[in-house]
């Protein structure tokens, strides 16, 4: 499939979301940014400001979410957006690529969580690239299972994670693309 029929789904935001939007921009993919009025992120490529109506559809409870991560979100109603829009994004794609940390719990660290639980409720194809573990995991049989090589090969996929890239995440993010569009 040529590399313009692939769509990149993500949040623009610090970090690997603007790392994913970077390669798929270098690769020749279109991307899309949800993010909501007054959202600051650094992608301006493909930003689409999703309408309180179009987030509401998302909505989620914080108290939930905080459970099933085992964390305190501060912030509720920004923090509800953000949630909302990683809705978006996992709900228009068929694969999740997420930069960040495994917690000893199976949770993803941070908000960036929300987008891998969400992920998994969907039974969606999922891959973390471990920072801390140095190497990409998938989810499988509710279990955490290392992978050597993921390839991007759903023409909608999502790309989202930490805003603390490191070289090992940036350089995972990088090889991940070479390999998928070649």
């Amino acid at each position: 499939m040529p590399n313009q029929n692939y769509t990149l789904f993500s949040g623009g935001a610090q970090g690997a979301e603007n790392q994913f939007g970077k390669l798929a921009e270098y690769y020749g993919l279109p991307e899309v940014n949800f993010t909501f009025e007054g959202h600051r992120i650094e992608r301006t490529r493909g930003v689409r400001v999703l309408t309180d109506e179009e987030l509401t559809q998302k909505d989620v409870s914080l108290t939930y979410v905080s459970r099933l991560l085992n964390r305190k979100f501060t912030n509720a109603e920004k923090m509800r957006k953000v949630l909302q829009t990683i809705m978006w994004q996992v709900d228009a794609s068929q694969q999740i690529f997420v930069v960040g940390t495994i917690l000893d719990d199976g949770t993803v660290k941070g908000g960036t969580g929300w987008g891998a639980e969400f992920a998994k409720i969907c039974n969606k194809e999922l891959y973390v690239f471990g920072q801390a573990k140095d190497g990409w995991f998938t989810w499988q049989h509710g279990a955490w299972a290392a992978v050597e090589a993921p390839v991007i090969s759903a023409g909608h996929f999502t790309g989202t994670g930490t805003r603390f890239l490191e070289d090992n995440g940036k350089k995972a993010l990088e090889d991940l693309f070479s390999r998928s569009f070649k």
